[in-house]
């Protein structure tokens, strides 16, 4: 899942990790669910953070795809940025913990 694959395959690399995202997070609900004593409040907030999670990338997704389109950044150049920034925290792991900002 990630980048690569998304540059590499477009619309199918990214549909591949939003189905891999998805069974991951109907795994962890149903995990979840299967414990008993789980707070109703947890399950919910976690449901929530999940359907987040898949907005989030739906507005990414289609905000690097206007970029690219209109030609305001290449794939390339979006790549390069992604790991840059990726690597910036201290570590090239497909994530960021740091700070938003410039």
């Amino acid at each position: 899942m990630g980048w690569g694959r998304m540059f590499l395959l477009g619309n199918v690399g990214q549909q591949l990790d939003i189905s891999d995202l998805s069974h991951d997070i109907g795994r962890v609900i149903d995990e979840i669910n299967r414990q008993e004593g789980v707070d109703e409040n947890l399950k919910r907030s976690f449901e929530r953070i999940a359907r987040e999670n898949h907005e989030l990338r739906l507005y990414l997704a289609a905000t690097t795809r206007l970029l690219v389109a209109k030609g305001l950044i290449t794939q390339q150049e979006l790549a390069d940025m992604v790991n840059a920034v990726d690597s910036s925290d201290g570590q090239s792991d497909g994530r960021y913990t740091g700070d938003l900002k410039p």
